[in-house]
């Protein structure tokens, strides 16, 4: 027997099956991890390059309430920062969420 293991019912030496089980749960995190960051960041694309650029003279023949500003002046300028803080605000928001669901809470830990 080995000294420097624990003894008892509960400790078990990790097998190979246990590995391939850890490694499909991280490529699973790590799966919804990248679809997360690849949504919000196609709609942080859509917003600042589509909104503040491309459909920008279609914007402009709306204003933006209560001010005189054309809407897509208002996206190119500041619109598109306003939605990149929401969205990280998101990010953290689904992330703390994927951690909980996956065992990995930062909560959990202490």
């Amino acid at each position: 027997m080995d000294r420097d293991l624990p003894e008892g019912p509960s400790f078990r030496r990790p097998t190979s099956a246990d590995a391939a089980a850890l490694e499909r749960r991280a490529a699973a995190y790590w799966r919804r991890n990248l679809t997360y960051l690849v949504v919000l960041l196609s709609m942080w694309a859509v917003v600042s390059f589509g909104f503040g650029i491309v459909f920008a003279e279609a914007l402009n023949e709306y204003r933006v309430p209560f001010t005189r500003f054309p809407l897509g002046f208002w996206f190119a300028q500041q619109g598109s920062i306003y939605v990149f803080l929401v969205l990280i605000f998101v990010y953290v928001r689904l992330m703390n969420r994927l951690d909980r669901a996956f065992g990995l809470s930062e909560e959990e830990a202490a």
